[in-house]
């Protein structure tokens, strides 16, 4: 003869467990929430960290233009033989701005130069010397690098949230067994120890 048919709730398995207390249905939602958020809230934000730095790039590379300097420091006695030759030295040099008047300022060059030596520098449309913007390849490494770091960071903080809530639920559940343990303990007659 048989019985009656069993059914399965595959969406949540432990639903039927008669021993499933509210703390481990509120745990499981806890996780299941960590996870969704983990996911979703990682994934969003590395893709808008990540669409924010390259449109950031982008504009540096359409704002900043190059232009011709002349070295005013001499730097010829900062290199020497022990160090190599693509160590950089900052020095002061002159520029025209774009609205034609002259400048100078300070910035990074390469070390061992005289002064005279013509350079380019690059400025922002104010004329401040700014660095050169990246190229569209390392543009997309560091864009892709810092979505992925962004990710990362909410991802690490959903956790921990989620660790702490899980944590606390240990806490009270282990506070909640002590309290029935000195209830149902006292009712037994012997004692060891």
């Amino acid at each position: 003869m048989r019985g009656k048919p069993v059914r399965r709730r595959w969406w949540w398995r432990r639903r039927s467990n008669p021993l499933l207390r509210r703390d481990d249905v509120v745990e499981a939602w806890i996780v299941l929430v960590v996870w969704v958020v983990v996911a979703v809230g990682g994934t969003v934000s590395g893709l808008l960290t990540a669409h924010a730095a390259d449109e950031v790039f982008a504009r540096q590379r359409a704002e900043r233009r190059p232009v011709r300097a002349v070295l005013l420091s001499d730097l010829s006695k900062t290199t020497s033989t022990a160090r190599p030759s693509d160590e950089k030295a900052v020095a002061k040099v002159r520029w025209t701005a774009p609205d034609g008047s002259a400048r100078t300022g300070r910035t990074l060059v390469d070390a061992g130069l005289r002064p005279g030596t013509r350079l380019v520098v690059w400025q922002d449309p104010r004329g401040a010397l700014v660095t050169a913007p990246p190229n569209t390849t390392k543009a997309g490494v560091e864009a892709g690098v810092l979505g992925a770091f962004a990710g990362l960071a909410v991802t690490g903080a959903v956790h921990a949230v989620g660790a702490l809530a899980r944590w606390r639920l240990d806490r009270r559940r282990i506070d909640a067994w002590g309290r029935e343990w000195d209830l149902i303990g006292s009712q037994w007659g012997h004692r060891t120890g």
